[in-house]
């Protein structure tokens, strides 16, 4: 079984002890997440009901394999979600939190919801010709990525079947959690440090060229006072792994708690030099835990070496 994803939200809870210092408020659900997913095996997996993030290849190609997954707001792979596709389809992800299915033979775009919520997510079918290709081939991948989040790569000749590929980022194995023939959505591996690393994607046995992404790790810190109606609270997020500029998203899952300056999502980018750091501001509305998601933009361009 497939094991939990790293979520990247950080959670401060106001109503913890306040004997933890914010240095260790900071790093408490990061490293929660990295001891979860050595454990996974030991933990059950989330219900169905859980289920709220739909990953779905944001191409596939008409009448081949691809593969979705789906996540709850922890982001945890979920088992026994159902989805259902706009042209009457529908697949139920497996006990690894994903589902294997054919795309439909008609090129164009179509939408898929998990049952219950209302959001769509978009993806494109292609016809076979567009898609066509001996080798493998990496069009598009971030420039930067978290070490703690997914990130996608764009190409040609992937495996539709998730498990049928092999990515390798510094010589680990990372965890495909989406894919077909022209889109995987890849979690890093656990083990992985700050900095640039060189990957490799492999399906059967094509190997596609060695190019290059640049991981970073994001931590936050918070005061560890109560939030009150009123009070302002500073986020600051450190980037380690880069000097440069880093484009941030934050999402604020409690709004009923807590307002955030810039809006939902509020987008920044990082100061950049050594001590590369961003800030988010909120403003409490009223007494009791908030919870903020926080990823990197995604940033596609041509592949480095």
């Amino acid at each position: 079984m497939a094991p939990d994803v790293i979520p990247s939200i950080f959670r401060y809870n106001p109503n913890m002890s306040r004997r933890r210092t914010p240095a260790v408020l900071a790093f408490l659900c990061v490293v929660a997440a990295f001891i979860g997913l050595s454990a996974a095996a030991q933990q059950p997996p989330p219900p169905a009901s859980a289920a709220r993030i739909l990953l779905l290849p944001r191409k596939i190609v008409s009448g081949e394999h691809a593969t979705l997954a789906v996540l709850d707001l922890n982001g945890r792979l979920t088992p026994g979600a159902r989805v259902d596709f706009s042209n009457g389809d529908r697949v139920t992800t497996d006990a690894t939190g994903r589902a294997l299915f054919v795309a439909p033979l008609n090129p164009g775009l179509i939408s898929a919801v998990l049952l219950g919520h209302p959001g769509r997510v978009y993806t494109t079918i292609l016809a076979p010709a567009e898609a066509a290709s001996s080798s493998i081939e990496i069009s598009a991948a971030p420039r930067v990525a978290s070490l703690s989040d997914r990130f996608e790569l764009s190409g040609l000749s992937f495996c539709g079947d998730a498990d049928a590929n092999k990515v390798t980022i510094a010589g680990l194995l990372a965890l495909v959690l989406a894919s077909s023939p022209t889109s995987l959505v890849v979690l890093p591996p656990s083990e992985l440090d700050p900095g640039d690393a060189s990957v490799v994607v492999s399906c059967g046995k094509n190997d596609s060229p060695r190019f290059s992404i640049r991981f970073v790790e994001l931590t936050l810190e918070a005061n560890s006072s109560p939030l009150a109606p009123g009070d302002h609270r500073t986020l600051t997020v450190r980037v380690r792994g880069s000097t440069g500029k880093i484009a941030l998203e934050a999402h604020n899952l409690s709004p009923d708690v807590a307002e955030m300056t810039g809006g939902n999502p509020a987008r920044i980018s990082s100061s950049g030099g050594e001590n590369n750091t961003a800030q988010f501001q909120l403003t409490g509305k009223q007494r009791g835990s908030f919870v903020v998601s926080i990823r990197l933009l995604p940033t596609q361009a041509a592949p480095r070496p």
